[in-house]
């Protein structure tokens, strides 16, 4: 079958999907785009488009036939249905067999695991590009760490030895879907434990490699190198383990022994310890509530519900600020800082942006990768870096 569109959305009428199809129909002129929207209700959809003339198809997420037919029409599927776990395992097998690619934002490292085992062959034999955590988790992390060692090569000679990601700031709603997922994931790993096994391992998603990467650290400590104390980052089991993968998919180029973490900033002094010290009671608290079942409904019941998300205004007034420290292997005079900043609220509008583009990547440009399981930055490291600021995002080398 042909494809007749280069992307279709699917999940066009949940909240992230919706900004989405808003994002992709402000730009498709520029990019001469051809491209549909999906999902189950077509009244919904209509709802969402609101008089824009863009082709609604249907398909089912646990209907592998229709699933089948709506791939085969199109170079790549855009999907913000989660938790992917629940919704989204049938949507893979039918890319990587179809030679589909595919974007998601999924934050499910178990579920990630189970994909990539199940399906590499498949994927890599049929050229589908499969590409996981195309959102705020992880594409800050994994292009920020690809763009410092680029820049610390061309500068230096060498890679850094180990990267620090340091949140400085952001500011937005919180997300129903990575909720929902949240609980989804604890949800299943309760009827099997292995799961928690492959969460809590730093390489997670590695296939081979290891590292000297241990578990990401959830009390408080003093980071003389950015004179502040540093909280946990409540998504690095997921970014830290997309970093490790992209460096083993791209043949250890950040190095056999390098080291990445992430942490969240709370300031100097007895301030900065407090803000670190409750930072990781929140952290662990939540992950400890949403563990079992009483607790996990007392969670439901205040956080937002899956389609639910923030206003207009929280939105379009958001931000996130994110700082890299790469530390050169002899010369510390030859750190490298990098300064990542996103323009709208990290968990919707600027994720829905650079999940679009990295659609759009997959779909139109040269991209020197084959078939498989990839992350962002190993499928679309340079380009990613030039179509980013589209988007709002921005990498840059900061002055000594």
């Amino acid at each position: 079958m042909e494809k007749i569109y280069d992307i279709i959305i699917w999940g066009a009428s949940g909240f992230t999907g919706r900004l989405a199809v808003d994002y992709i129909y402000k730009n498709q002129n520029n990019s001469n785009l051809t491209w549909a929207v999906a999902g189950r209700n077509e009244s919904k959809i209509k709802d969402i488009l609101d008089g824009k003339n863009v082709p609604i198809l249907i398909a089912d997420s646990h209907d592998k036939e229709s699933l089948v037919d709506l791939v085969k029409k199109t170079k790549v599927i855009l999907t913000t249905v989660g938790p992917y776990a629940r919704y989204g395992s049938e949507l893979v097998e039918a890319c990587a067999e179809n030679g589909t690619h595919y974007c998601d934002l999924t934050g499910e490292v178990h579920w990630m695991r189970h994909m990539i085992t199940k399906y590499q062959n498949t994927a890599k034999e049929s050229g589908a590009k499969i590409v996981h955590t195309c959102g705020f988790d992880s594409i800050p992390s994994d292009i920020g760490v690809y763009f410092l060692q680029k820049n610390m090569r061309e500068l230096h000679g060498v890679n850094a030895k180990q990267i620090k990601y340091r949140t400085r700031g952001f500011s937005g709603g919180a997300s129903g879907g990575t909720v929902d997922s949240l609980m989804s994931m604890m949800e299943q790993a309760k009827k099997d434990s292995s799961i928690l096994k492959i969460i809590a391992n730093p390489y997670a998603l590695n296939d081979k490699e290891k590292g000297l990467d241990g578990p990401d650290k959830m009390s408080p400590y003093f980071d003389k190198d950015f004179d502040a104390w540093v909280g946990p980052f409540i998504m690095a089991g997921i970014n830290t383990r997309v970093v490790r993968r992209t460096n083993e998919l791209l043949n250890n180029i950040y190095g056999d022994n390098f080291e990445y973490n992430e942490g969240s900033i709370t300031g100097k002094g007895p301030k900065g310890l407090i803000g670190a010290t409750t930072s990781g009671m929140v952290t662990g608290g939540m992950a400890g509530m949403a563990a079992f079942s009483p607790t996990r409904s007392i969670l439901k019941s205040f956080l937002p519900k899956p389609g639910e998300g923030p206003s207009e205004e929280t939105m379009e007034n958001g931000f996130f600020e994110i700082e890299l420290l790469g530390i050169h292997p002899t010369d510390r005079d030859k750190d490298i800082r990098v300064w990542i900043h996103g323009d709208k609220d990290p968990g919707y509008k600027s994720t829905a942006k650079m999940i679009s583009e990295s659609a759009m990547a997959l779909a139109q440009d040269d991209l020197n990768v084959g078939g498989g399981f990839w992350t962002p930055a190993s499928a679309m490291g340079d380009t990613l870096i030039n179509r980013l600021p589209n988007a709002g995002v921005t990498f840059k080398i900061m002055d000594s």
